[in-house]
């Protein structure tokens, strides 16, 4: 199986040092020091309950030494992946599956979703409609993210928890593209559970990434301290119950209550989201994916926002004036 991880920094380089020894032919695209120690000495992964490894992989930051895949994984900010769409293409034959394993409202969420919406396209996460002429939603197969992880040298990336990897068919079936990944994942050590409703775990994740990652960003608050505070708290939950409605409006079903929701974040202790991480490195957030694409559904299906809307204008401010805006 030839597995392509396009973006293979922290969750990309963790899922090919697993995938590699596992029997995968994987191949990375990177860029930078990252790329050139990988090339050099291999990839290292580092686990708390094992002794590091290192793997020899392939490694470019051209994806047409690659060849044609049969999975590529994108894991990639969400931001960066329209301007990429075009370097992908050599890596893509006929039946070649692209797995979206990127933050945030998915460009392909109203493919095959049914109903009056059907083919809808996101605007915030996909300008333009690049990722769905030019990769093709029927090419996609859903992919929710779980696992935190850091490059923390260059070539070496630093598992800190997690190993879930859910996946998932716009259309909700069982798939043999879906299980035979599923399988190779699992054979990786990794869980990989194939979902009929993949939609549900995205507002999960989005749920907290929409709430904690801007409000992290303004306040630079660990998890721990934001999800706490009487007014940060509160400013995530209502922003969390804004989109529980717009979700709810999709069809989406939540199995815990808000309150749950933010006592976990809390739980995670003082963790720096990505947004905090982001900003504090100088690069660009992922605001559009997980604050604007909320916005925009909430337009779509006729639901107001306040507290979201105020939140996406002082975090988009916030990185203008950092010179932070993609």
């Amino acid at each position: 199986m030839k597995i392509c991880i396009f973006g293979a920094g922290a969750i990309g380089g963790y899922m090919g040092a697993k995938l590699a020894p596992a029997g995968a032919d994987v191949s990375l695209v990177a860029r930078g020091p990252h790329l050139a120690a990988i090339q050099s000495r291999g990839l290292t992964l580092i686990e708390e309950a094992a002794e590091p490894i290192t793997v020899p992989v392939k490694a470019s930051a051209d994806p047409a030494e690659l060849g044609i895949q049969d999975y590529v994984i994108v894991t990639l900010k969400a931001h960066s992946v329209p301007a990429v769409v075009g370097a992908m293409r050599p890596l893509i034959g006929k039946d070649t599956t692209i797995v979206s394993g990127v933050n945030g409202l998915p460009w392909w969420y109203f493919h095959k979703f049914g109903g009056p919406l059907e083919g809808t396209r996101l605007e915030t996460v996909d300008p333009g409609g690049v990722q769905w002429s030019g990769l093709g939603p029927d090419r996609v197969l859903g992919c929710v993210v779980y696992p935190a992880a850091e490059v923390s040298t260059p070539g070496t990336v630093r598992h800190i928890e997690g190993n879930r990897f859910s996946l998932g068919e716009p259309d909700g079936s069982k798939s043999e593209r879906a299980l035979r990944l599923s399988r190779m994942l699992q054979d990786a050590g990794l869980k990989a559970p194939v979902r009929p409703k993949l939609r549900d775990e995205i507002w999960i994740k989005l749920w907290g990434n929409l709430s904690f990652n801007p409000i992290s960003a303004l306040t630079h608050a660990t998890l721990d301290v934001l999800c706490t505070d009487e007014g940060t708290r509160e400013v995530a939950r209502r922003m969390m119950l804004e989109a529980q409605t717009i979700a709810e409006a999709l069809g989406v079903s939540f199995p815990i209550d808000v309150d749950r929701r933010i006592a976990g974040g809390a739980a995670v202790g003082a963790h720096r989201t990505s947004m905090l991480q982001d900003i504090d490195a100088a690069r660009p957030m992922e605001i559009e994916a997980l604050v604007g694409s909320v916005r925009e559904l909430g337009r779509i299906v006729g639901q107001p926002t306040p507290t979201i809307d105020t939140v996406h204008a002082l975090v988009t401010l916030r990185a203008r004036a950092a010179g932070l805006l993609p």
